[in-house]
């Protein structure tokens, strides 16, 4: 049997509910605020506050699911660099002063929800696994 076929594929449905749990959770620990929560994740206010309550409920698009995917890519990375849990859930929100956060934290930087300069700021976290920052 091929590996590949063997593989689950996922609806779509089910990827907006468990994404989004993640993604609430994750935000949560960071210390978003509702704001820049719907900014990040790019959701209205009602929604937002729907799916808040409802996570079941969700069914998001393409864009809002590579949101989700930046944002635990981010995790992963914060928890491979840090050990611990005080850095690993603090990063987002300390003052950073290399060339592209120029002392704003990364979360100064995605709070506006440009979806490039979430890309951004994942590929710097990232590149703290190698120590390439």
């Amino acid at each position: 049997m091929n590996t590949a076929s063997a593989q689950k594929s996922f609806s779509n449905k089910e990827l907006s509910v468990a994404g989004l749990k993640a993604a609430f959770n994750i935000l949560d620990k960071w210390g978003c605020s509702a704001e820049q929560a719907q900014a990040i994740l790019r959701l209205k206010r009602a929604t937002y506050f729907k799916l808040k309550g409802d996570p079941d409920s969700a069914n998001l698009d393409a864009d809002q699911l590579a949101r989700i995917s930046m944002l635990l890519n981010i995790h992963q990375a914060l928890r491979i660099v840090f050990e611990n849990p005080e850095n690993q859930y603090g990063f987002m929100k300390m003052k950073n002063h290399n060339p592209y956060f120029s002392g704003r934290s990364p979360m100064e930087v995605i709070e506006g929800g440009e979806f490039t300069k979430l890309y951004e700021t994942f590929k710097r976290v990232d590149a703290l696994r190698g120590g390439l920052v």
